[in-house]
């Protein structure tokens, strides 16, 4: 019995599968090609635009990959100048490297390799930060982008050179900030948030080195827009705007104290915080000692009405008045606690009081505990 001979489409279809498959590859490698290409032009472009601003980004050696699926740029001994800052400052780093995958173009991801060095334009470096590991990662088109985040695990930064100054160390930092309307060229309005880890910061405050977690979440209404300027610049917008800082949820926890704190902040016309908070602490009694706000307000008092007193109590009652100033903390500390609103935070006693600013003057309930700094 004779076979039949197979028919021409069925000995014609294993090669038409092939050059089917050679064309497939080529044009996704016409692809791969194209995107690496605009990736080449969208990061020069950025670059020339962000060093219209006074911030300059270089690399030693730069190269692309990452084919079939993906690009990835690799920038070596990335360099940022950036001089619209006050102070400016020089920022180096052993490499960066930008990924993105052509299936989903609108994430890129981003790793920054250690150590980061920092120092004034043509001088030697003063801090050097080191981390085990640094992600970003970047939701969006590059005009319009929609999420960053930033984390850090395990930094620490220090003196350089080294001579065993701490500035700063956490076992993490995570940093999001998002668009929650408007756009980058038009009233953006944004949100940030900032979770730490065991942070520490020894060299700023005795206070600051006992390590501490934060989750601070916040959201800026009222700037023009989000185009590269100076933040002083930027704030004084947001106050021509009638802007806010709104403190949606603030808590702090060191040790057996936490704190918690919304509200609303705004600008003076001299770049001085004007509002309220409305903050909530658990152990109040061990939080002010540690920031020496009891001595402080002790001292305040001193130079106000308390020192005659103390003075009239001495002249009744030799040694009383110098015992009621040895005394003058927790005296102040108590007060404060009598002068809030009795509650619970988290199942521990606790006590609420206004945090109020005054054109940049801070007072906690009706005591004066400080000065922040004009914004602009």
């Amino acid at each position: 019995m004779i076979e039949p001979s197979p028919s021409p489409r069925r000995r014609w279809w294993p090669l038409l599968l092939v050059i089917l498959i050679i064309v497939l590859a080529g044009g996704w490698s016409a692809v791969w090609y194209y995107g690496a290409d605009a990736l080449a032009r969208t990061i020069d472009g950025w670059k020339m635009r962000e060093a219209q601003e006074g911030r300059a980004y270089s690399c030693a050696r730069q190269e692309i990959s990452g084919f079939p699926f993906g690009a990835r740029l690799r920038c070596g001994d990335f360099n940022a100048e950036l001089t619209s800052t006050r102070p400016p400052f020089v920022a180096k780093a052993k490499e960066l490297l930008v990924s993105g995958s052509l299936l989903n173009p609108t994430v890129l991801r981003g790793e920054l390799v250690g150590p980061l060095t920092i120092a004034e334009p043509g001088r030697a470096p003063e801090v050097a930060v080191r981390w085990r590991e640094a992600h970003v990662q970047a939701r969006g088109l590059p005009t319009s982008p929609e999420q960053v985040t930033i984390t850090f695990e395990e930094p620490v930064a220090d003196r350089a050179p080294d001579d065993g100054t701490n500035y700063f160390k956490a076992g993490r930092v995570h940093v999001v900030g998002r668009m929650l309307s408007g756009t980058v060229r038009e009233n953006p309005v944004i949100e940030i948030t900032v979770k730490l880890v065991a942070a520490a910061a020894p060299y700023w405050h005795t206070a600051a080195a006992t390590p501490t977690d934060a989750d601070l979440t916040f959201v800026i209404r009222g700037l023009k827009d989000f185009a590269p300027k100076p933040w002083p610049v930027r704030f004084r917008e947001l106050q021509a705007a009638d802007g806010r800082i709104e403190v949606k949820n603030a808590r702090v926890q060191q040790g057996e104290t936490i704190a918690v704190a919304e509200g609303a902040l705004g600008l003076s016309p001299a770049g001085g915080l004007d509002g309220q908070l409305r903050l909530t602490v658990a152990n109040l009694d061990k939080l002010m000692p540690a920031l020496g706000l009891d001595r402080l307000l002790a001292q305040q008092g001193e130079r106000n009405r308390l020192s005659s007193t103390l003075d009239a109590l001495d002249r009744l009652v030799p040694g009383l008045g110098n015992l009621a100033r040895q005394n003058a903390g927790p005296m102040i500390v108590a007060g404060v606690n009598l002068m809030g609103q009795q509650t619970e935070l988290e199942g521990r006693r606790a006590v609420a009081l206004p945090l109020r600013f005054n054109d940049g003057a801070v007072s906690l309930g009706p005591l004066p505990i400080g000065q922040v700094p004009p914004l602009f």
